[in-house]
């Protein structure tokens, strides 16, 4: 299907996993992409993988937390595509290697967690909210997770900060509703990128028997989730959170 014909979707942390597979995908429904990560090779792979499909793709590396950098991107591709279509905020991180009961937990991980988790993502949509207002349309898709629904040991932070997410994107919402503007969350369980290398394999079969269908996500489930809510097929759909997690958490 070609559902994203002549949009142009905006992905950050496009280099890899869910954003990579998001982006994509984005590409083969027919989108253009300005797609934003750290890591400059990933993104440029992505790039000219779009490229191939036909995709126009604009890239620009650099930290999504940064309200400067997040402001000169946006300039750069309103000046080059005129108008954001759609926004996925894909940006968010886990504690990883510093993740640990609260307890034992510090402020300067709490802190870092939401602002690239939450913070990265409000940043990136008030770059586009006044233009989709004005419009009177547009997508924006917040990349949430079933971690805050779960409520795992040892991830406190995250959990706060995913659902933070859904906060947003609720409130948002209705914000925008009135100007035919959507705005979703995507929560995704437990899905095959290399965060799932940090985790160690005891604990994962203990998720892995938790899950009803008895496997994990690959980034390409998600993608085509994330294509749905950019869609017009959803535009009955706002401030949802669509949970993608093989059943292990069912609303």
């Amino acid at each position: 299907m070609r559902r994203l014909e002549g949009k142009l979707a905006v992905v950050t942390g496009a280099a890899n996993g869910i954003g990579r597979a998001s982006a994509l995908r984005f590409a083969s429904e027919g989108a253009d992409l300005a797609i934003m990560d750290l890591e400059q090779v990933g993104l440029e792979a992505v790039a000219e993988e779009a490229r191939k499909g036909g995709a126009r793709v604009f890239t620009r590396a650099g930290d999504c937390t940064q309200e400067d950098f997040l402001a000169d991107a946006f300039k750069a591709i309103y000046t080059e595509f005129g108008f954001v279509d759609i926004l996925m905020n894909n940006v968010g991180q886990s504690a990883r290697e510093r993740a640990s009961e609260f307890y034992q937990s510090s402020s300067d991980v709490w802190r870092f967690v939401i602002d690239v988790t939450l913070f990265s993502t409000l940043t990136a949509s008030r770059q586009v909210v006044p233009s989709m207002r004005e419009a009177g349309r547009g997508k924006i898709v917040n990349v949430a997770s079933n971690a805050g629904m779960a409520g795992e040991i040892g991830i406190s932070e995250y959990a706060a900060a995913k659902m933070g997410v859904i906060g947003f994107t609720r409130s948002l919402a209705r914000e925008l509703a009135p100007f035919r503007v959507n705005v979703n969350a995507l929560c995704p369980g437990v899905t095959k990128t290399r965060v799932i290398d940090r985790i160690s394999e005891e604990f994962l079969e203990k998720i892995r028997a938790s899950i009803p269908l008895g496997y994990f996500a690959e980034p390409e489930d998600i993608g085509a989730v994330a294509a749905f809510l950019a869609s017009d097929d959803a535009r009955y759909m706002t401030g949802q959170s669509v949970v993608v997690d093989g059943g292990r958490w069912m609303v």
